[in-house]
């Protein structure tokens, strides 16, 4: 059972930028894809990015050019990179890893408002 824990979440002002970490408590290097999710006030989770087991990533069109995603498989984590923030970005984050089958983490919220 892989357990991933999230951090980095916080309260920003728009225009800042966090970054977001999911760490694993096991390897990684063997991930099919992984992703971030957020889910928004009163709205269903929404994919923001994912990154593939051979390094391909793909963004959401509202993040795309702001937000970026990596992993560093040495040391079990996934990053996502979040630039120009704006107030529609705030959400609770989640990582999520097909690792033979769907492990999610627990959320860390993201708060944009000046």
């Amino acid at each position: 059972q892989v357990r991933l824990v999230e951090s980095g979440g916080g309260v920003v002002p728009p225009g800042q930028s966090l970054r977001l970490a999911c760490t694993a408590s096991e390897s990684i290097s063997n991930a099919t894809w992984m992703a971030w999710y957020r889910q928004p006030p009163g709205k269903p989770r929404e994919v923001v990015a994912v990154i593939t087991s051979r390094g391909g990533k793909n963004y959401d069109n509202a993040v795309r050019g702001r937000f970026a995603i990596s992993r560093d498989n040495a040391e079990n984590v996934l990053y996502l990179q979040m630039n120009s923030l704006k107030p529609e970005d705030t959400a609770v984050y989640y990582c999520n890893i097909q690792l033979g089958k769907d492990y999610w983490g627990q959320g860390t919220q993201v708060t944009v408002s000046s």
